[in-house]
């Protein structure tokens, strides 16, 4: 079984009907079949599945997994601002349609991240009081787990998105990990509050502020380095898209390249071999809790419903755990909880003071 999978299928959960994860098929490196072969792993765990991607190659559907023939994909598209506007057949563009009318409750998208978050902006729209989403995923660091945000969503950030990005970042850390009082670290190249960009000191002396007069949303750690992504000095560390997608595909790439080391080196003797097996049991948890592949993805934390967006690259497993995410997040309402907590905390953007209620925007 799947690392991660729970071990009974049932389609309810208390009673009610499990949350639908509409999925987007297309844009994935192994090509959408591999998104319909996760899809029917993760419907053997109970998760309902509705797929948008083109039927001729999805194969056969076993029970849970519905399929819309989609054949049009913008996940490679050079503007895809443009292309969600324009492409109203787009995989994408259809399935965050179905969340945002309700005929799903959460999103998968296996195909580019800035088609993604442009077609959940435009259609299942940002959640009131978000200046702009953000991507969030609990990196998975050994005895330290950190959630690392944004990790693409914004490759430009404002001061005042980096500090909605701590609150987002904390409520999600007390939501899904159940950390009471998450610490809170801007990544910078040193720790001293004196150190870092113009955007990170002005974020800094924002949240040194904010973080002392809130109501314990969570404590802040000042300015964190690189290597402290995987120290276990915070909980959640935050910075911009740009950075926080390379310092996130770095991690990754290193975690992998020392576990194929460390392989190849036990295979390299016949003593080598006969170490290996000893560590056999040990070394296969340690490359389950490294691989990118178990946490199913990031979420995309800001929207009105809760989307989450694996690696394309992933294969039948990770696009499993992904649906799973989301239906779990969907299930548990992550984008309910986190909301609350900004507001109760007063970190959402506050409309203009001449704004009149009637032009406010309205939960849904």
């Amino acid at each position: 079984m799947t690392p991660g999978l729970a071990s009974a299928r049932s389609t309810t959960f208390g009673g009610e009907p499990r949350p639908l994860v509409a999925v987007d098929c297309n844009g994935a490196d192994l090509g959408p079949a591999e998104v319909a072969a996760g899809a029917a792993l993760a419907a053997a765990q109970g998760a309902r599945v509705l797929l948008f991607g083109p039927l001729a190659e999805l194969g056969t559907l076993p029970a849970g997994v519905e399929a819309v023939d989609a054949p049009v994909s913008i996940a490679k598209a050079v503007d895809p601002v443009k292309a969600a506007r324009t492409t109203p057949e787009a995989s994408i563009v259809q399935a965050s349609r179905a969340v945002a009318q309700g005929r799903a409750q959460a999103l998968v998208c296996a195909g580019g991240t800035g088609a993604a978050l442009a077609a959940g902006t435009f259609n299942i729209k940002r959640a009131p009081g978000i200046y702009r989403p953000a991507l969030a995923i609990p990196v998975p660091v050994p005895e330290h787990p950190v959630t690392l945000l944004d990790v693409g969503a914004n490759a430009e950030a404002r001061r005042e998105h980096l500090v909605q990005f701590a609150f987002l970042g904390a409520a999600l850390a007390r939501t899904v990990l159940g950390v009471a009082l998450p610490r809170v670290g801007l990544l910078s190249n040193g720790e001293e509050a004196s150190r870092g960009s113009t955007l990170v000191l002005e974020a800094h002396a924002e949240l040194s502020e904010r973080a002392g007069a809130e109501d314990n949303a969570f404590e802040f750690v000042g300015n964190l380095e690189g290597g402290d992504l995987v120290s276990g000095r915070a909980d959640v560390i935050v910075t911009d898209g740009f950075t926080g997608n390379i310092a996130l595909k770095l991690m990754e790439g290193v975690s992998q390249t020392m576990l194929r080391a460390i392989r190849d080196a036990a295979m390299s003797s016949t003593r080598g071999k006969l170490g290996g097996a000893l560590l056999r049991g040990s070394l296969g948890g340690l490359r389950e809790q490294l691989d990118p592949e178990a946490s199913g993805g990031a979420y995309l934390l800001g929207l009105r419903r809760l989307a989450v967006v694996p690696h394309g690259r992933f294969t039948r497993a990770g696009f499993a755990q992904a649906i799973l995410r989301a239906e779990r997040g969907a299930r548990e309402d992550i984008v309910a909880q986190t909301h609350t907590a900004l507001e109760r905390a007063g970190a959402l953007r506050r409309a203009p003071v001449s704004a009149s209620a009637a032009s406010l925007p309205q939960a849904q």
